[in-house]
Parts: C-alpha cells; structure tokens; sequence
C-alpha cells in the first residue's frame, strides 16, 4: 500500500469502511457492503465505531442521498456537471462503499468499442476452439452483472452513439444477450450502473432519449462559497500529499485561497465584491485544475524551495491553467492582473511573480 501511487478508494479507506460495517446495524440492499445511510455516511463524513471518517465529498447532503437511493432502486444513475466537480471521484467512493470494488470501470472515449461494454474474445482459443464460454473475455459490465456489483462508465458522452446503445438492453432487461453462443447473462441482485458525463460536451455524442430514461441524473454543482472549495482542495491535497510526500497543505491555506478566489472571479466573470466586471478565459478553471495548481506548487517548494508554498511556486501554474488560448487568454489574463490582482493589499508577490512569467 505505501509503494502504491494513487491506491483505489476501497484499499486507501479499508479501516473506515470496515469500521461502519461493524457499526451498520441498518438494513442493507442485497450484496451491498453498508447500508445506504451507512454509504452516505463514508462520502459526507462522520463517525463509526470510534473511527473519524472523513467526508470524501464536500457539498450538499441530499445529492448524496438521491445518488445513493437511486443505486438502490433498479434505475442506474448518471452523475452530470462541470469538469472539476468531482463526478469520477464520488463514483469511486460509490462503488467503493456498496460493492467493495471500483475498478469495474469503463473509460469513455471516442474509440471506446462496443466490446468494452460487453465482452470481447481470446482470439487464439476462438480460433482453436470456436465460440465456447472460455473463450469468452468478459468485460467490466459484464462481470459486475455475474457479480452483483457496481460498474462505473466513466465520460458517457464521449463514446459514440451506437456504441451507448449497447447499454440499453443491460440497463432495460437487466441481461446481455451472447448471440454468437445463443446464450445470456441475466444480472444478480447488487448489480447497477454508475455514469458520468460533463455539461462542456454536449454536442459531442449526446444521449439518446432512450438512453437518458434509463438513467436517474444527479447534477453536481460547483462549490458554493469559496469556503467550501478551499476545504475540498485541502482534502485532496492532504490525500494527494501523503502519496507523494509533500507538505500538508494546511501549511498553505494562504495561497490555495488565492488560487481558489482567482478561479472563481474569472469563472463568475466578476470579482468578490461585485464592484469590477471581468472577461473569462475559454477554460474551465474547475476546482480539480485548482487542485493541480497547488500540488505543482507544493512539489516545486519541497524539492527547489524552502519547504513553504510562496507565490513564485504557484504563479506558473496558475498563469498555465488560465492562459490555454495563448492569444485571447493571454489578454484576459493580464487585464486581471493589472486590473485586480495589483491592487489587492497583500497580493503584490503573486502579481510581481505572474507579471514575470
């Protein structure tokens, strides 16, 4: 575990799910490892059998609550928003808490075949044996249904429209039909679906109506306050931190809360106080680009600087997740800086160190 870069959720929090698996005394859905208060519990935070379980998800309560009562019902769920909202991380957590296992995963892009969702084949012993059973390879879907368990689609949108339609008949019928062996595979109980797609990529491949009713959508918001985007990046810092040994980001509240306030003014196209209007880039400057930003700030400080996170150390990161068009970013950017950046008290080592660059 402590060689392993980036473990999976269900192996990084082993003591706090099996810490709410004793305390669960609540009914659980067949093959569920907790409960769904329980599961709630695991993403929003709070205490188990004298365990802390920390909150995996910073937002509102009921969101959780919808997803994780649509996951007990037969109608699979589709996480929708923003990049940098968190979607892919809360499936993991999902999937992680009611079924133990997320890496049932599918990774939506615009080559992602159709076997991907079904099964594929192994060619050799397809070719030495014919369409038999072993030489069936089945894919995530298809082992989360012999399984009862939860797969996770990740970026539906992305993977193109006859290939989505694969999942109709799995989602409908709760089966999938193996033509070449006049076969099928009926899911057990525990078995669901757990898809996110992002609102920037609509146009791409968007869902058919057919597909859309088999889904119950949850849209995840951007934080709320400021308040609550620099408690989400702190999370994931200290989470990220510990894989890579970098300082905890407690040490840097100062500069994540620069960096936060920067992103929401050029989202919102205003600043805090509502008095200066401003242009937007064309990124999202979503709060996992926030998240980024910092981590390469806290690597530069830990290995070129003194330890501490300053303004030089986030200021190339910062002026890389702003500037992706390097015209009319570049442009927008800069008018910020002069504009509000420079005559923000305290905020002159950030304007000299972005102005540099």
């Amino acid at each position: 575990m402590t060689e392993l870069l980036r473990p999976h959720a269900e192996q990084l929090f082993a003591e706090e799910l099996a810490a709410l698996e004793r305390a669960d005394d609540r009914p659980r859905p067949p093959r569920w490892r907790l409960s769904p208060w329980a599961v709630t519990t695991y993403v929003m935070g709070g205490e188990a059998d004298g365990v802390t379980i920390t909150p995996k998800y910073v937002g509102r309560r009921r969101l959780i609550e919808l997803a994780v009562a649509t996951l007990a019902t037969d109608r699979a769920l589709l996480l929708l928003g923003v990049p940098g909202t968190a979607k892919t991380w809360l499936s993991e957590h999902l999937a992680a808490a009611i079924s133990g296992d997320s890496t049932l995963i599918v990774q939506g892009t615009a080559g992602t075949p159709e076997e991907a969702l079904r099964y594929g084949w192994n060619y050799a012993r397809l070719l030495a044996e014919g369409p038999t059973r072993d030489a069936l390879v089945p894919g995530p879907v298809f082992r989360a249904m012999n399984d009862g368990k939860l797969a996770r689609v990740e970026e539906l949108t992305r993977i193109p429209s006859d290939v989505q339609d694969a999942l109709i008949t799995i989602l409908s019928e709760k089966s999938l039909p193996i033509p070449e062996l006049d076969d099928e595979v009926q899911a057990v109980q525990g078995f669901n679906v757990i898809a996110t797609a992002n609102d920037r990529d609509r146009g791409v491949n968007e869902l058919s109506s057919a597909m859309r009713r088999r889904f119950n959508t949850v849209v995840l918001p951007l934080p709320d306050s400021a308040d609550e985007e620099v408690e989400i990046v702190r999370l994931r810092l200290d989470s990220v931190g510990q894989a890579l040994e970098l300082p905890p980001a407690t040490s840097a509240l100062e500069e994540i809360r620069r960096v936060v306030t920067i992103f929401r003014e050029l989202r919102s196209g205003v600043t805090e106080d509502g008095r200066t209007k401003l242009k937007s880039p064309s990124g999202t400057l979503s709060t996992a680009e926030a998240i980024s930003v910092v981590t390469n700030g806290l690597a530069l400080a830990t290995h070129f600087g003194d330890g501490e996170l300053s303004a030089e150390d986030v200021a190339g990161g910062l002026t890389g997740a702003v500037v992706q068009d390097p015209v009319a970013d570049k442009v927008v950017w800069q008018e910020y800086l002069e504009a509000v950046v420079r005559e923000r008290d305290g905020w002159g080592a950030l304007y000299r160190a972005c102005r540099a660059l």
